[in-house]
């Protein structure tokens, strides 16, 4: 989930991969975590993420046009830009790892305990 909320295209499975094996985590469950990010959401998650760093750095450039949004591009738009929109990014990919990854072990645990309980 983390990975898959930072804005780099094409990278974000391999990350995900890199960073699961780094922690002894689940890396199909790390690859899969980065779907969050898809064509569909690419766009209203990195628009998010930058709206959360200008609300916490102050303001910066106004978001960019259609035009400047390929990933080519981005890199044109300079610090201002990039700085707020890397921090919201690592921000929500913190607050959505921490929220799936608490709500996947309570199922589990959940689970766990259901199924000993039927075993008795």
């Amino acid at each position: 989930m983390f990975t898959g909320c930072l804005p780099f295209f094409g990278l974000q499975i391999v990350l995900g991969v890199a960073l699961a094996a780094a922690f002894r985590g689940n890396r199909i469950l790390a690859a899969a975590g980065t779907w969050i990010s898809n064509p569909l959401t690419t766009l209203p998650i990195c628009w998010m993420n930058y709206q959360l760093g200008v609300l916490l750095i102050g303001p910066g450039p106004a978001w960019p046009g259609h035009d400047q949004l390929d990933p080519e591009r981005l890199s044109d738009l300079g610090w201002a830009f990039s700085s707020r929109l890397m921090l919201g990014s690592v921000v929500v990919g913190l607050l959505a790892a921490a929220v799936v990854g608490l709500g996947c072990w309570r199922w589990l645990h959940h689970k766990e305990r259901q199924s000993g309980l039927e075993r008795r």
